[in-house]
């Protein structure tokens, strides 16, 4: 009987339909766009009311399709770090922060001074970072604090969404609360240090509880619209990461999960007891038992685009030729690809792109090479703080896009590089942890959809060391030299 997956995307919401097997029906694919308002520097907002008309959109429309009325469970992911103040009737007051605001990046200054780094990452596994709620609420608290007292409750974009349906309080995912940065990962409840820094109470967020929670009985509103889903279970949320990794393949502690679309994200599921988080990275939760440990980076995708608006390209397939036939390092350049700040591994918030070595003979072809390999040089930081791997699964436009990336990361990564055949690997990991929720499957069990492997060359092992060393001591120097 199909699943009614919900993949809400900081891009575009769409609704899907799954099979039994994890495998998405056909003609069942429901989409709208959207794009974050950026009026303001710093500024990466939603309309939440708008959003959820287009989410809901979705849901009217894949209701229509001949297999809807089997569907037996609804699951959700989001991106996530967003948030939203609601009133006591759970209406908006605010607009749907994301985590690209970076507007409280003074409140991030103030909040360091003020807590212990180590202590803060090991309990939330998060830093204290812009991307967080915590810099956001003290910006609020200080620069808007008629509007920061008007909140009853600071919620998340799907929990909102929630309650809507069911016209009542519905608890927050451990997996969506642990991306806020305030979820205590030992207690599994808000964490009561920045509760009291904040000067904020628990009654003031949601309740928690795991995704395989259910929430049964929508609202008579919208019992007469979705009659189809009037009874049916929605499971709680997860976060669009710990999907992705789960729909990759990626649920052992010997395979990491590699996702390169605009930005970057290397991650390995952990079971058990929550893990050490290493000084660069940080820890989710996937569920009660799972968490997902990994580093994002701020370039990816976006950085062959900037190349190719600001370069004078040859054609891609030309690009392509060139860099599968090239040496690493051969270019002479070194260069820091942190064209938009830093985060994994540094966390260097002012950080900006740099290059040396520069030649009149340097071609646009050698730098969108220095450009690829950079990025590969920062993973590969990421994957060794994570530990030793067997095989990296990797997905995202970018590198189907690029044979030559994929091949740079597989050598820089120094493990064979399995690219995914599927598009759908976040709609796709929520619905294999809906089905081992409902039916037990077991996670391992679902074939991963792989298109090429990637082997590392090994001959050029030795070039690569030398390209990490030169990045790190340029990083080392421009870092240390900075006064800002």
């Amino acid at each position: 009987m199909p699943l009614l997956i919900l993949d809400i995307g900081s891009s575009s919401v769409r609704a899907l339909l799954f099979e039994d097997d994890a495998q998405v029906i056909n003609g069942s694919s429901i989409q709208r766009s959207h794009q974050f308002n950026v009026s303001e520097p710093g500024e990466a907002t939603a309309d939440a009311e708008q959003l959820r008309s287009l989410l809901e959109q979705c849901i009217d429309e894949v209701l229509t399709h001949p297999r809807a009325s089997e569907i037996r469970a609804v699951a959700a992911a989001c991106f996530v770090g967003n948030m939203l103040g609601v009133a006591a009737d759970y209406q908006p007051l605010t607009p749907l922060y994301t985590y690209a605001d970076s507007r409280s990046a003074a409140s991030v200054q103030e909040l360091t001074a003020k807590t212990d780094h180590a202590s803060t990452l090991q309990r939330t596994g998060c830093r204290v970072h812009t991307a967080y709620h915590a810099p956001k609420l003290h910006w609020l608290k200080t620069t808007q604090p008629n509007l920061f007292n008007q909140v009853n409750q600071w919620t998340d974009f799907v929990t909102y969404c929630m309650t809507q349906w069911f016209g009542r309080g519905v608890p927050c995912s451990y997996s969506v609360a642990s991306w806020s940065g305030l979820l205590n990962r030992e207690a599994l409840d808000w964490d009561e240090t920045w509760l009291s820094t904040l000067g904020l109470s628990r009654e003031q967020f949601p309740t928690l509880a795991d995704v395989s929670d259910e929430q049964v009985g929508l609202s008579d509103a919208y019992a007469q619209r979705w009659p189809i889903l009037r009874e049916v279970p929605f499971l709680l949320p997860l976060g669009d990461g710990a999907a992705a990794n789960i729909g990759s393949g990626a649920t052992s502690a010997d395979t990491l999960a590699l996702t390169i679309g605009t930005t970057a994200a290397l991650r390995r599921i952990v079971t058990g007891k929550p893990p050490t988080v290493p000084d660069g990275l940080w820890a989710y939760r996937v569920t009660r038992d799972q968490h997902l440990v990994g580093g994002a980076t701020t370039e990816g995708g976006n950085l062959y685009q900037w190349a190719r608006s600001t370069l004078n390209l040859p054609d891609d397939d030309a690009i392509e030729s060139a860099l599968l036939a090239a040496e690493p390092g051969e270019h002479g350049l070194t260069l820091l690809p942190l064209l938009a700040g830093e985060r994994s591994p540094g966390w260097w918030s002012q950080a900006s792109g740099i290059v040396t070595g520069l030649r009149l003979g340097t071609s646009p072809v050698d730098i969108v090479q220095a450009l690829m390999e950079a990025v590969a040089v920062q993973l590969a930081t990421i994957a060794e703080q994570l530990g030793e791997a067997q095989r990296v699964y990797a997905g995202g436009g970018a590198l189907h896009r690029s044979a030559a990336w994929s091949q740079l990361l597989a050598d820089a990564l120094n493990v064979p590089l399995h690219l995914l055949a599927t598009p759908e690997v976040t709609a796709r990991g929520v619905a294999m942890l809906a089905l081992h929720v409902l039916d037990g499957h077991d996670l391992d069990e679902f074939p991963v959809p792989v298109k090429t492997v990637y082997q590392p060359r090994t001959d050029y092992r030795e070039q690569w060391r030398t390209i990490r060393k030169a990045q790190q001591q340029l990083y080392n120097q421009m870092r240390g030299g900075y006064s800002g």
